[in-house]
């Protein structure tokens, strides 16, 4: 199951861009504004010739220059989704030690399966329950966010990996929805694995966004793709119930329980 999930959500992740273009894109708009500004002296406006460069040509100038950053913030979002992760884990590693009384690890299955047909239903723009489930890190996120303030302008890599680092307990309902699949996972250690495949999985389109806003933009709110990322991520849904209901038939409560007596 575990291995499973891992594949899964490391697929939410990468085609949760057009969630993460709604939910981050401005959050990356802002940290890309407070990067520092190439110098006079390198500025690429002109060639050794004194000719004019390409607009292409600045663009590459401009993304070269950025993306160690892009890179760091992100480093430090992954990072704490990981460790949100090793929390779930160990919150649904008790839990499964009370299997003799119910069977826990079945249901945690069955609702990550659930939550990722949600997931899906959302991404196609059908269903938007997942938004609500944003709600429940309101207060915690109202604690963090000050100190987003401090690190403010990201002149420096520590400061974009600190900043990533914070950002990443920024209500998500994305997020929120994949911890349920570590809190399945029955271990501090496998929770942690589970959410860094998540992480590493929205890692192409946040470094997307944050480098090429313009352009990727369009593609990915197209009403096209929307309905192809949520019917994969719902399939991944529909397919771990199946293999759910297949374990419970096959082997009773007790056939997919990891946890030692």
């Amino acid at each position: 199951m575990t291995e499973f999930s891992i594949i899964a959500v490391f697929f939410v992740g990468l085609l949760g861009g057009v969630h993460c273009l709604g939910m981050c894109g401005s959050i990356v708009g802002v940290f890309t504004a407070q990067l520092p500004k190439p110098s006079p002296q390198s500025s690429p406006a002109s060639g050794r010739g004194g000719e004019r460069l390409s607009l292409r040509e600045r663009i590459g100038f401009n993304v070269g220059a950025r993306w160690p950053f892009h890179l760091a913030y992100s480093s430090g979002r992954i990072v704490s989704y990981a460790v949100a992760g090793a929390l779930a884990g160990s919150l649904g590693q008790a839990g499964l030690l009370l299997r003799d009384v119910v069977p826990i690890q079945h249901l945690l299955f069955a609702l990550s399966s659930l939550m990722l047909i949600a997931l899906g239903l959302y991404l196609a723009g059908i269903w938007g329950v997942v938004r609500h489930i944003e709600q429940a890190g309101r207060g915690l996120w109202q604690r963090i966010q000050p100190y987003t303030q401090r690190l403010l302008p990201v002149n420096t890599l520590p400061r974009a990996l600190a900043l990533g680092a914070l950002w990443g307990w920024l209500p998500c309902g994305l997020v929120y929805s994949v911890l349920i699949t570590s809190l399945a996972s029955g271990s501090a250690p496998q929770g942690a694995l589970v959410m860094l495949a998540f992480g590493l999985g929205t890692l192409p389109n946040l470094l997307a966004i944050g480098l090429f806003w313009e352009r990727c933009r369009h593609w990915v709110q197209a009403p096209r793709v929307r309905l192809a990322a949520g019917l994969v991520v719902m399939g991944f849904g529909l397919y771990g119930l199946v293999k759910v209901g297949y374990t419970f038939a096959t082997y009773g409560w007790s056939g997919s329980c990891h946890i030692p007596a």
